[in-house]
């Protein structure tokens, strides 16, 4: 029996003899917009020039029509050649001759024209630096950036011109930490924390991000703030409350909380008497790490039934029920239940149509989740810092949006000063 070789009929390398997917998609119209980009780019700043110099190329400065001054002060100046600089832009990489000019100032000392288009040392448009942070938010870690958008820039970018970039975004991160919250109508507020690994002394470590959401009085769920702290702690969310105060931030009429002990201790020390609901879906977590799992779904059922009645009274009649059955059946579940209180039910002192939005902290809650989507491909975050500003962006950015809340119509309307009986 023969064996069969096959052997390549060039005496190059097969790395260099494949061919790649897309490498023959060769595109006329984008080739021709993209030949013609050069000239236009050069167009619009040797125009600037003129506008500057107030003559074209080879020309003199245009009297006066009327022989009179026109107010305009004849600007001195000479060309002197022209530069070569690179610009990236969504249409790609070229190569553009920059005119140089030297102008004379009222002094008499001359110093170089700088253009307004294109800035001293820029290397990318803005949209240009926009599409790679727009990719970067989007759940790509900065080397994948460079692949993600070869086909646009078609010599790659290296990850530091990712990192550059990302660095742009600190300023606007910056000014949104300070700004003023005093004309913010917020009646609202939702908070919670959720933990990510960032690196620290070049080591892996757990940070927790807490999370301030308000809702304004047409409804409307935005920001307030994101804070990286070592934990949940009293301290941790003082600072952050404190910080909002300090802003101008009003005393809200209602707050929605995860049940963690340092939230409440903090928010009863600055807005002591504010109506309290702890996060339904929370609680429910708690209730089954109490019970074993084979009767799992029999207390989903029954906290179920209790949680979503239709009316307060038949809330106050199921809960009941709950306490007597489970202090029976097994007793951690019951106690686990009266340990939140009224604070589990205080959604029963608003109109019926809010009772959906102010259960839970699901607003948040579904913002973690997609945050942590977006950054499964890094693992690890290069700094604290950067994982607050990162969850920021992707809403400022626009990839992340949040609705009005459930029963805005209604928010007008006070909590009614009639909590359930917790009598059992």
């Amino acid at each position: 029996m023969k064996n069969v070789i096959t052997k390549s009929d060039s005496s190059q390398p097969v790395g260099e003899t494949a061919v790649y997917l897309f490498d023959d998609w060769f595109d006329p119209i984008e080739a021709g917009v993209r030949d013609r980009v050069r000239g236009f780019i050069q167009a619009m700043i040797e125009g600037e020039l003129d506008e500057t110099l107030m003559r074209p190329r080879y020309g003199r400065r245009l009297a006066s029509s009327s022989g009179k001054d026109d107010g305009l002060a004849a600007i001195t100046g000479h060309r002197h050649g022209h530069r070569s600089r690179s610009l990236t832009g969504s249409f790609g990489r070229t190569e553009i001759a920059v005119p140089r000019a030297r102008l004379v100032g009222a002094d008499g000392k001359t110093t170089e024209w700088k253009s307004k288009v294109l800035r001293t040392y820029q290397r990318r448009t803005l949209v240009a630096d926009a599409l790679i942070a727009s990719a970067y938010l989007a759940g790509t870690n900065t080397r994948r950036v460079r692949r993600a958008l070869k086909a646009l820039f078609a010599e790659g970018i290296g990850k530091d011109v990712v990192s550059r970039v990302w660095r742009r975004v600190k300023s606007d991160w910056d000014a949104w930490n300070a700004r003023s919250l005093a004309e913010e109508p917020i009646v609202r507020l939702i908070l919670d924390g959720t933990v990510v690994r960032v690196r620290l002394d070049r080591k892996a470590t757990s940070i927790s991000l807490l999370v301030v959401i308000g809702v304004r009085a047409d409804g409307q769920k935005m920001l307030l703030a994101i804070k990286s702290m070592g934990g949940e702690s009293t301290e941790a969310w003082r600072a952050v409350l404190d910080d909002l105060i300090k802003r101008g931030l009003r005393r809200p009429q209602f707050l929605i909380v995860d049940g963690a002990p340092g939230l409440e201790k903090a928010l009863a020390a600055v807005w002591e008497g504010v109506l309290v609901q702890r996060c339904t879906v929370h609680k429910h977590r708690n209730l089954l790490a109490h019970a074993p799992e084979r009767l799992h779904e029999e207390v989903t059922a029954d906290y179920t039934d209790m949680i979503y009645a239709a009316t307060p009274k038949e809330i106050e009649t199921r809960r009941k029920a709950f306490i007597r059955k489970w202090r029976l059946r097994h007793r951690p579940v019951a106690d686990c239940l009266e340990e939140a209180g009224d604070r589990l039910f205080s959604f029963t002192r608003l109109p019926p149509s809010q009772w959906r939005s102010a259960r839970t902290t699901n607003a948040i809650e579904r913002l973690h989740e997609e945050f942590k989507r977006r950054i499964k491909t890094q693992t690890v975050l290069p700094s604290a810092d950067t994982a607050a500003m990162l969850f920021w962006a992707l809403l400022a950015s626009g990839q992340i949006n949040m609705r009005k809340v459930d029963g805005w119509h209604t928010l007008a309307t006070k909590p009614i000063d009639h909590p359930i009986d917790l009598a059992a």
